[in-house]
C-alpha cells in the first residue's frame, strides 16, 4: 500500500500537463454548503482560475449545494462564480454530496469543504492529479496539518478520537490513511455512482470503506493539502458527527459483501 501513497510535492506534474493528461475528460468542483457566507466567496474564488485559464482550464464547472443554509451562501457563492443548487431543508452533507453528484456533469468530481479560511488553487491539481495519471487510482483523500488554538496541530478531534480508533479496530487495511474524514477528496464519476453514500457525515468513512471493498485498497491515494484553516467546532457540536462516523463504519462491518 505505501508505494500507492501519494504526496504531491514539487515532482508533481503542473497544471498544463494536467490539463493534456485530461484528454477529453471533465472535471467538475463541488462544494456542499451550509450557512457559510463567510467563507464559500474565497473557497469559489480559488477555483476560478483553474476555470478560466487561457486554451482550455484544468476545471470544467464549480457548482456549490446550498445545504439549507439561512444566510448569504447563495448569492455569495453566485457571486464568486459557482452554479448554485438547492439542497432543502439541508443538513445532511452526505445529501448534499449526492446532489452535488447529481448535478454536476465532470467525468472527475472533486469535493471540497466551504468552510475553509486558506483555500488555495493547488487544492483541486493535487486532487485529481493521481486520477489523471494513474488509471488504477479510484479514490483521492486530502491529508493536512489543521491548527488547533493557535497550535499547529490538535484540529480533527473526530478524527482523532473516532475515525482512526475505528478503523484500526476494525478496517485495519486502511489505517495509513491520514485524514480518513478530509472532506477534500475526488474521485471518477463512474465509480460514485457505483456506491451508496452514509448518511450525514459519516459519508466520507463509508465512501473510503466501500472503494476499498469494490475496488481495492490499492485504488486509493491520498496527497499532501499542506495546512487547512477551518472553524474548529464546540465539542457539543461534534457528537453528531461522531455519532454518524461510528454507524457509518459499525454499518459497514455488518454488511456483508460489497455495498
Amino acid at each position: 500500500m505505501g508505494e500507492h501513497v501519494r504526496a504531491v510535492s514539487g515532482g508533481a506534474p503542473s497544471v498544463p500537463e494536467l490539463v493534456a493528461a485530461k484528454a477529453g475528460r471533465s472535471i467538475s468542483v463541488c462544494l456542499p454548503a451550509r450557512n457559510e457566507e463567510r467563507t464559500v466567496g474565497p473557497a469559489v474564488a480559488a477555483v476560478r482560475p483553474l476555470l478560466e485559464a487561457a486554451g482550455g482550464g484544468l476545471v470544467d464547472e464549480i457548482l456549490v449545494v446550498d445545504d439549507g443554509s439561512l444566510d448569504q451562501t447563495a448569492a455569495r457563492a453566485r457571486s464568486a462564480g459557482a452554479r448554485v443548487v438547492a439542497q432543502w431543508p439541508g443538513g445532511d452533507k452526505a445529501a448534499a454530496m449526492r446532489a452535488g453528484l447529481e448535478a454536476s456533469v465532470g467525468d472527475i468530481v472533486v469535493f471540497l469543504d466551504a468552510d475553509v479560511e486558506n483555500p488555495t488553487e493547488h487544492f483541486v491539481p493535487r486532487l485529481v492529479a493521481p486520477l489523471l495519471v494513474d488509471a488504477t487510482t479510484v479514490l483521492v483523500k486530502g491529508f493536512y496539518d489543521r491548527p488547533l488554538d493557535g497550535a499547529p496541530t490538535g484540529g480533527g478531534r473526530v478524527t482523532e478520537l473516532v475515525a482512526r480508533p475505528v478503523i484500526e479496530l476494525l478496517f485495519p487495511e486502511l489505517a495509513w490513511v491520514r485524514q480518513p474524514l478530509a472532506g477534500e477528496t475526488a474521485a471518477h464519476r463512474w465509480a460514485l455512482e457505483k456506491l451508496t453514500f452514509a448518511d450525514g457525515y459519516g459519508v466520507e468513512l463509508g465512501l473510503l470503506i466501500d472503494v476499498a471493498r469494490r475496488f481495492g485498497v490499492e485504488s486509493i491515494a491520498e496527497v499532501d493539502l499542506g495546512v487547512r484553516v477551518h472553524r474548529n467546532r464546540p465539542l457539543d457540536e461534534l457528537r453528531p458527527q461522531a455519532r454518524d462516523v461510528l454507524a457509518a463504519a459499525l454499518g459497514r462491518l455488518e454488511a456483508s459483501g460489497p455495498t
